[in-house]
């Protein structure tokens, strides 16, 4: 085959799935979540919150229930469900003996539960399967303006903010000296997290939700050791990785949130490779570190 052929050959397999208009909508949603999430996942990875935001995204699944039942949009539900898990859950760490791994797991377990229970009582109007593991190739236009919205809201606020929560991640103390907030960027941080989880559950579910905002921060925090390289790094794997997936879904006939989600995967196990491979043996490499000086985290 000649290189024109070749050309031809490969613009046509690039073109086929986006003659149908539900794969441009899967393709539109799974980009905007994947930017969305890539990108609170880098501070969420450096505060150690990795876990709270599996919390939420599970917390949320009774809200999701209850807006279906109710006939409202599912984003007010998941949203005043995700908020209200974070408010628990600081409340029962601020509270009680129990330090925050534990009120998370309690909380979350619990809700989940909840969002369970209530699927089971109501099984002819809630489709499990498209709550839990998401349903791209349905995406409606309601659905689609609501992704895009939220998502722009959310990129916005953090790209905004973006250097006071680099502080509050490496310096929560001398962020407050300088005349920050730690408990308000705290709050701002934990709302972007309700919203986020918002934005990305309609790409991929409650369950696969967890790894849209872990992954990508995590990848990006092996490949790079400035927090602002961190915030590119990872927006541009997710995007790639929510690209990859959408057309391997549709040549393999797999499902498509899960094969972004097993996208990232391999990816993360490449640049766990390469930080591996490129590791000093005496001295051990980290990511974006607090040793240097607070303003040049934030300025770099």
């Amino acid at each position: 085959m000649n290189p024109v052929d070749l050309l031809a050959s490969a613009g046509d397999w690039l073109a086929a799935p986006l003659g149908y208009e539900f794969v441009q909508r899967a393709l539109l949603v799974a980009v905007v979540a994947s930017i969305v999430c890539a990108l609170l996942s880098c501070w969420l990875i450096m505060i150690g919150w990795s876990l709270l935001g599996d919390a939420v995204s599970h917390a949320v699944l009774p809200g999701v229930v209850l807006s279906y039942v109710v006939g409202v949009p599912f984003a007010i539900g998941a949203l005043v469900f995700g908020v209200g898990a974070v408010a628990l859950i600081g409340t029962v760490r601020d509270t009680s003996r129990l330090k925050e791994d534990a009120a998370i797991g309690v909380v979350f377990t619990t809700l989940f539960a909840i969002g369970i229970v209530l699927i089971s009582v109501t099984p002819s109007q809630i489709d499990l399967g498209h709550i839990l593991f998401g349903n791209m190739l349905g995406i409606t236009d309601a659905d689609l303006w609501q992704v895009v919205v939220l998502g722009a809201l959310t990129t916005v606020v953090l790209v905004l903010k973006r250097r006071d929560l680099t502080l509050f991640a490496f310096d929560p103390v001398h962020a407050h000296a300088v005349g920050i907030s730690p408990r308000r960027l705290s709050a701002l941080l934990l709302g972007s997290l309700a919203l986020t989880v918002v934005v990305a559950l309609q790409a991929v579910g409650v369950v696969l939700v967890v790894a849209l905002v872990i992954t990508p921060g995590a990848t990006a925090y092996l490949l790079v050791d400035r927090m602002s390289r961190m915030l590119v790094v990872a927006p541009l794997v997710a995007v790639g990785c929510a690209v990859v997936g959408i057309y391997a879904s549709y040549y393999l006939d797999t499902a498509s949130a899960a094969t972004i989600v097993v996208a990232q995967g391999v990816v993360f196990a490449v640049a766990y490779v390469v930080h591996l491979a490129r590791r000093p043996r005496v001295v051990p490499s980290s990511g974006p570190t607090a040793e240097r000086e607070p303003a040049e985290l934030v300025a770099g």
